[in-house]
């Protein structure tokens, strides 16, 4: 191939880019790469190359180009390169490479082999099942890796799954004067074996709502109160907004996340830990 040729190319894989058409775009770099691998420009083509099939969701494609792309990019300088890496590295499960990438990135992680899990706080996640969106809480594990506090309201979706998220923020929430950034959901992780179950309680106090959430948080599973939940457009999910850490008293619908037996029995607990004020009826299974 002559360079007037890989010129002309790689033009038409940037207008392809600006298209939207990912898979244009990514043929015509890998297209000129398959014969120019090492030009000046040739690591900015290898990192395109690898992020068209991220956007494609070709996480084969995404983690073999962006091996090429961050062989090619200066380590411990934040360079994007390393982090799609570090994503596709993950959802292949080679860990070794991801731990790689993100050193490459400029991440400090603790020595180990193996699955990454090194808990970083809490992030909110956007997930997306079919194109219903639900923004939940989130135990990040690693960079790019979630444990799903609550128990969504979408369909299929579980407490305790862990999903892979990207890596720029679409959104942020500010509870309690602390600021956490939401992330857009990539693909699920893994499972969770826990089901999502329904019930009507009635608590007299806040207190009472609080204390069977917790009761339930203690034994490793979830319990999401109908008055904890805000609903926003798509829109305004993406934006910033200020959210408060409260539950209601009354009567109202939770959604749990336990075996049913095991639910049954924390509730039986929870009612009985007080004369007056708590009470739960009509536990069903969802979906």
């Amino acid at each position: 191939m002559r360079k007037s040729e890989a010129k002309r190319l790689i033009k038409q894989a940037y207008e392809a880019w600006d298209a939207e058409d990912w898979l244009g775009a990514a043929g015509g770099f890998e297209e000129v790469l398959a014969h120019f691998p090492d030009e000046k420009d040739s690591a900015v083509w290898w990192y395109d190359a690898a992020l068209a099939h991220k956007f494609l969701r070709n996480w084969q494609k995404a983690y073999e180009l962006g091996r090429e792309a961050a062989a090619r990019s200066p380590r411990g300088q934040g360079d994007p390169a390393y982090w799609n890496l570090g994503i596709a590295a993950t959802i292949q499960r080679d860990w070794a490479t991801a731990r790689d990438a993100w050193a490459g990135f400029g991440i400090e992680l603790p020595d180990g082999e193996g699955e990454i899990e090194t808990p970083g706080g809490h992030a909110c996640v956007r997930l997306d099942t079919g194109g219903e969106r639900e923004v939940v809480w989130v135990e990040r594990l690693c960079p790019t890796r979630g444990r799903v506090l609550n128990v969504p309201l979408t369909g299929g979706r579980r407490y305790g799954e862990i999903v892979v998220h990207d890596g720029a923020p679409n959104g942020e929430r500010i509870v309690d004067g602390a600021t956490f950034p939401v992330f857009d959901e990539l693909l699920l992780f893994e499972a969770s074996e826990l089901p999502t179950l329904e019930v009507t309680v009635a608590a007299g106090e806040r207190a009472d709502l609080e204390a069977l959430v917790g009761l339930f948080t203690e034994h490793g599973y979830g319990a999401e109160p109908a008055s904890s939940i805000r609903m926003l457009c798509a829109c305004c999910s993406e934006g910033t907004h200020e959210q408060e850490r409260s539950v209601e008293a009354g009567a109202q619908q939770l959604s749990l996340a336990a075996p049913p037996e095991e639910a049954r029995r924390l509730l039986e607990r929870w009612a009985g830990q007080t004369a007056i004020g708590r009470s739960w009826s009509g536990l069903e299974p969802v979906g």
